[in-house]
């Protein structure tokens, strides 16, 4: 490598070269009278000070790039360590609960078939609120209402959340029934699911009351043919909800909607759904939850035969 004067030196020699009012040829001509001789020594002092110049500034320059430089990357660090934490905070909740005044909000999800807060939103005034977090899949949650004063059976509102932002408006005499959900794709499909699936709950409902008043009066052919409709009714539910799952296994609301509506189904039909999911929805939360049940399902009609035909131990 060449040295760092040796470089230092080329530069000013070609600062001096650049110099419009003298060249080569004017300098030697210069050089063979006296006034020229005087008029070259003072060029070689001006040369000499504009070495001293670059050898004494130069390595200080450095020493300034070379913190700057540090200090350029040291903000692009933390500029990125700061875009990866807010990234963290993938779901932006919002809402508004008409006619609340105090109380607090929670935001919880089912963990081994228990609800669990995630986050608690203090209501104190504003009946507006906005809350952040972290979201590894698409998820069913549910913003419960602690009113304070009350044990109300209203104050549970599931919304299917997915990464970006979502709105819950309400209000505090119809907690639940007059939620309206937007920005969740998941949640827009399930609550067309829902819309079926309704009429089927009711239709149920209404066959256990007319099978009640038939069992008091002691009506066997009515209770029989009751028992049919239910039996039927429940086909056509369960078919609709495979169907629905199938036409919709892009989504996250596929996986869940066979995990939470169907779970007890035919084995073929759960198979079907969790085949037919797309790889992203098989990798998330449901589509793994799935795959896992389906799987324990086979092995243990696989095992139930053995276990049948396996003689009793000997006493």
């Amino acid at each position: 490598m060449i040295p760092i004067t040796l470089i230092r030196m080329k530069m000013a020699l070609r600062l001096f070269c650049r110099c419009k009012t003298f060249s080569c040829t004017t300098l030697k001509s210069q050089f063979r009278n006296k006034l020229g001789f005087i008029f070259f020594i003072k060029i070689k002092h001006q040369l000499y000070l504009h070495l001293n110049y670059f050898l004494y500034f130069a390595p200080k320059s450095q020493k300034l790039m070379k913190k700057t430089l540090i200090a350029f990357v040291t903000l692009a660090v933390l500029a990125s360590c700061s875009k990866k934490e807010s990234a963290a905070d993938n779901l932006h909740i919002t809402g508004n609960i008409k006619g609340l005044k105090t109380g607090t909000l929670y935001i919880q999800r089912i963990v081994d078939t228990s609800l669990v807060a995630i986050d608690s939103i203090k209501i104190d005034g504003n009946s507006a609120f906005e809350r952040d977090i972290k979201l590894e899949s698409p998820e069913m949650l549910y913003l419960y209402l602690d009113r304070g004063v009350t044990n109300s059976l209203d104050n549970n509102i599931l919304f299917f959340a997915e990464p970006g932002n979502i709105n819950i408006d309400t209000n505090l005499d119809n907690f639940i029934a007059g939620a309206k959900i937007t920005g969740s794709k998941n949640q827009e499909l399930y609550e067309e699911y829902q819309k079926i699936n309704t009429r089927f709950r009711d239709d149920n409902l209404s066959m256990v009351e007319a099978k009640f008043k038939a069992l008091k009066r002691q009506d066997q052919k009515a209770i029989d043919s009751i028992d049919a409709k239910q039996q039927s009714n429940i086909k056509r539910k369960y078919l609709y909800a495979t169907n629905f799952a199938i036409n919709n296994k892009d989504h996250e609301v596929a996986p869940y909607i066979a995990l939470a509506e169907i779970y007890d189904i035919n084995l073929k039909f759960l198979d079907t759904i969790q085949k037919s999911m797309t790889p992203k929805v098989a990798q998330s939360l449901y589509g793994k939850k799935l795959t896992k049940y389906v799987a324990e399902v086979k092995k243990a009609e696989q095992n139930a035969p053995a276990a049948a035909t396996t003689p009793a131990p000997a006493e």
